[in-house]
């Protein structure tokens, strides 16, 4: 199959939510092709109208890089379209989880890895929801990059003045309960790391972080089950929260 094969093979399995085999149980797919197919998918989006908003960091704790064998993290691409607002609906999706996040806002275009620090505009305690397209959300390294590293949706609270953030206490409750709770250290030691990270790579790939942006620096704990007629609220230690509620 072709990267544009494939990628349409992502697209209506997301669109239809609809799961399928792994890719790699029927093409022969490595690393290099599999982002080939992430942004091709994401350019049929982009066809549809969707803008880009941003990026997302996957693999971003130690522990997730030795499960998956790999010695670096990975990234998917954000759009208008899957940011989030109060209200999800959920119907639409497969496997739906959701992890708690820091995001960065970038206030400025980020020419090259050395000065993402410096674009940053802001910070904010967040979430992503993650829905794999293949069944039982079981897939090799190529299938979760090529399915835009599992992105569904993502949201935000308020947003503050750029900080320290490499020891943020995170809770997570779902209908009042707290489901997960960690510090922003879990990502990669500091969440700085992460956004740099996601200047390198999107500069690798041709791609510069502009102003408005979105960054993702990954989760914090695990991902949880995100049901439906459920409230999430995520909140961070001096920045906030972030809520959402499902249907």
């Amino acid at each position: 199959m072709t990267v544009e094969q494939l990628a349409a093979t992502l697209d209506d399995a997301r669109r239809n939510a609809r799961p399928i085999g792994r890719l790699t149980d029927a093409a022969d797919l490595d690393v290099a092709t599999a982002y080939e197919v992430q942004r091709a998918a994401v350019k049929r989006r982009e066809a549809r109208g969707e803008r880009l908003t941003g990026v997302k960091m996957g693999f971003t704790s130690r522990a997730k890089m030795v499960q998956m064998g790999v010695d670096d993290v990975i990234w998917g691409l954000l759009t208008d379209a899957m940011h989030v607002g109060a209200d999800l609906d959920a119907s639409g999706l497969i496997h739906p989880r959701v992890e708690p996040e820091i995001a960065y806002l970038i206030g400025r275009e980020v020419a090259s890895p050395a000065d993402v620090e410096s674009a940053v505009a802001g910070v904010a305690v967040g979430f992503e929801v993650l829905d794999s397209r293949y069944e039982g959300f079981s897939f090799a390294l190529p299938d979760v990059i090529a399915d835009n590293a599992s992105a569904a949706g993502y949201g935000f609270g308020a947003w503050h003045a750029p900080r320290d953030l490499a020891n943020v206490g995170l809770l997570m409750e779902i209908d009042g309960r707290v489901v997960q709770a960690g510090s922003s250290g879990a990502i990669l030691g500091d969440p700085v790391r992460s956004l740099r990270a996601a200047a390198r790579l999107a500069a690798a790939a041709g791609i510069a972080l502009q102003p408005g942006w979105i960054v993702l620096a990954g989760a914090a704990t695990a991902a949880v089950p995100l049901p439906r007629g459920a409230h999430v609220r995520v909140t961070g230690s001096g920045l906030g929260a972030a809520e959402v509620t499902t249907r």
